[in-house]
């Protein structure tokens, strides 16, 4: 044997020995005298239990492997797991099926994929926990497919699946067939008897929310026969993302008040859904649960604040949030530019991106100059929105443009009146233009009264989305507008024959914490008679002071009386009304309303403001109106 030096610490001293008999009597010297692997580990002496194990050498067992994987795991220690991975094959230590899962699980946590398939493949034998392991490793991951594969293959093995190989393969449940397949696993999961576990409950819930299909969701949350806060929330998650605002809400104050304990991601999600449906009071009263819970040091709770303040109108409220928070994500600063953006204080938008910049902690991404690109153009900066997409283009800001701040740009010059230059933009991108794309310029040729290029755009719209009413709507009213009522009445006849349904306006009121919801000419509301009647007290007073119906807005071949009746019952004009008559004097009135709010109703909408001292806030599907004293906050720009 050749001769070697070994080291080792006795009494804190390091003593050195070069003969073989040297060694063989100071390596019996160290075993008996050196504290064990778990004590070790346990003192926070890791390097220590390393060397020791180089010194057990082959006489290494499983419960010191056992100690120092265990240490690998929950350091995250990549190279040591190694260390101990060389020092199995080196001994010719053949480890067990624990073992090899535990080498597997580290390699798993450090990121090293490979690896790890490389410990399962040459696995002898491999149990539950084995299979389970390397199936989340690919799901976490996100390589679906995989994870895919590897549960067939663990089910042709013989191996019976438990609760957490369950819960681990729904996650990859996703894409196009993520629903065809999370139901075949589903159905395994129930001939198993694992289908009322609450992991493979959570998980097959949240796949079918994911999936689009929040009904089959809510059947697997119901015959659950428990539920934890994890559970709730996904349910909850499940409706706001679907955009069932109501629904959600509902759910939500049934949990509490079955004893729902509320987490800060619950908070969050229903902040969601008071989000679209602009419920301001119940977002306050979700905020002072926050504050009384201590829950307000989340920033993923904090950003959702900042976007209910935003969307429920009180943009103010939402920047000192903003603030206010210790640390802020990019996500936090998105969350404040898409909120000065959708109330089109585009001047705002172009000073917090700056400030961002300036600050160079966070750096703008994608999201960001989506952001910034939508406040110029709905703040009439088109000249600035436009020096900033090509500062971006020419690789100035490192974020290059995509499809979606090419659509901004189209929607910029659109706004601006700018028609044809947008058509030709379209023209020149380097992507296929997609249905959103020529759909905004649509509406840009609609509001312009651009008939030529709004025919040409409106075709290639139907050819490409046949089945959007939307597009029908807006073609047949460009038609409307340029007075081609024959054109406007074959649109209107292919949409029947095509069995196309518009989509009715409406829009809602939160008055007392229950949203009240009118329709055009609403027929359904309890004081729907009293609404009727105060909208045209509303209309001569109105008259008296200056306004005059803006009779285009009503795309039907009537005479001018007409016009005005139909005027009178859009569901705007119906919220406003039903505002003052349930609200007191000088009560902000909110309005959301699911299409564009038209021309008229905002005008109607600033007189409410002017002639009751009210500040009205107009949400519609793509912005906000802030009236004060029958000024609005967009300068009549939208």
């Amino acid at each position: 044997m050749p001769w070697k030096t070994s080291r080792l610490y006795s009494n804190g001293k390091q003593i050195f020995f070069s003969s073989v008999s040297h060694y063989s009597f100071t390596r019996q010297l160290s075993l008996s005298s050196s504290p064990n692997l778990k004590t070790l580990c346990s003192n926070g002496e890791f390097k220590e239990a390393l060397l020791q194990m180089a010194i057990l050498g082959a006489e290494m067992k499983f419960e010191g492997y056992d100690t120092i994987l265990n240490e690998c795991v929950s350091q995250r220690a990549t190279r040591e797991g190694q260390r101990v991975h060389a020092h199995m094959i080196k001994t010719c230590y053949l480890p067990p099926v624990y073992l090899r899962t535990r080498l597997l699980v580290l390699y798993n946590k450090c990121g090293c994929l490979g690896e790890a398939r490389k410990v399962f493949d040459e696995m002898p034998q491999r149990n539950v926990v084995s299979w389970t392991a390397m199936i989340s490793a690919y799901s976490q991951r996100g390589f679906a497919s995989e994870a895919l594969n590897l549960f067939v293959g663990m089910i042709r093995s013989g191996t019976e699946p438990n609760e957490f190989t369950f819960a681990t393969i729904l996650t990859s449940c996703i894409g196009s067939l993520g629903y065809e397949i999370g139901r075949q696993v589903h159905s395994i999961a129930i001939k198993r008897n694992y289908e009322s576990h609450m992991f493979v409950g959570s998980s097959l819930l949240d796949m079918y929310a994911k999936s689009g299909r929040i009904h089959e969701a809510h059947g697997v949350f119901r015959y659950l026969p428990e539920r934890d806060v994890v559970v709730c929330t996904a349910i909850i998650s499940g409706y706001a993302q679907m955009g069932l605002d109501e629904e959600a809400l509902g759910l939500f104050r049934q949990l509490q008040s079955e004893g729902m304990k509320s987490n800060y991601v619950t908070y969050a999600s229903i902040l969601t859904a008071l989000s679209g449906l602009a419920a301001l009071n119940h977002g306050k009263q979700v905020h002072n649960h926050v504050l009384r819970l201590g829950q307000s040091s989340y920033v993923v709770l904090l950003n959702s604040l900042i976007d209910m303040y935003s969307k429920c109108g009180n943009v103010c409220y939402a920047r000192r949030i903003f603030d206010s928070m210790p640390e802020r994500t990019c996500i936090s600063w998105n969350a404040m530019l898409v909120g000065y953006s959708k109330h089109g204080m585009g001047n705002d938008v172009l000073e917090l991106f700056k400030l961002m910049r300036e600050e160079n902690k966070v750096k703008p991404d994608s999201i960001t100059f989506l952001a910034v690109l939508s406040g110029c153009s709905h703040g009439k900066l088109e000249d600035r929105g436009l020096e900033i997409f090509y500062n971006m283009a020419d690789g100035v800001d490192g974020v290059e443009p995509d499809i979606g701040h090419y659509g901004c740009v189209v929607d910029l010059l659109g706004r601006a009146g700018r028609v044809k230059e947008a058509f030709d933009f379209i023209k020149k991108m380097p992507f296929v233009p997609t249905a959103a794309i020529w759909g905004s310029l649509l509406g840009s040729c609609r509001v312009h009264l651009n008939v030529d290029i709004g025919i040409i755009v409106g075709q290639q719209l139907l050819e490409i989305e046949p089945e959007n009413a939307g597009n029908y709507v807006i073609l047949s009213n460009l038609y409307a507008s340029a007075g081609r009522w024959e054109d406007m009445r074959n649109i209107r006849d292919s949409m029947q024959e095509k069995a196309v349904i518009k989509e009715p306006g409406r829009s809602w009121v939160e008055l007392d914490q229950v949203v009240h919801t009118f329709h055009a000419s609403d027929h359904t509301h309890p004081r729907r008679e009293e609404v009727a009647k105060k909208v045209k007290e509303l209309s001569i007073k109105f008259k008296e002071d200056g306004y005059v119906p803006d009779l285009s807005c009503v795309l039907y071949d009537v005479d001018d009386e007409q016009k005005e009746k139909v005027l009178l019952g859009h569901s705007e004009k119906l919220a406003l009304a039903f505002g003052l008559i349930a609200t007191p004097d000088r009560a902000t009135i909110r309005v959301i309303k699911n299409l564009r709010v038209c021309v008229d109703c905002h005008s109607f909408a600033k007189f409410v403001s002017k002639l009751y001292a009210r500040t009205v806030i107009l949400r519609d599907k793509n912005r906000f109106h802030n009236i004060v004293g029958g000024v609005c906050s967009c300068g009549d720009y939208w």
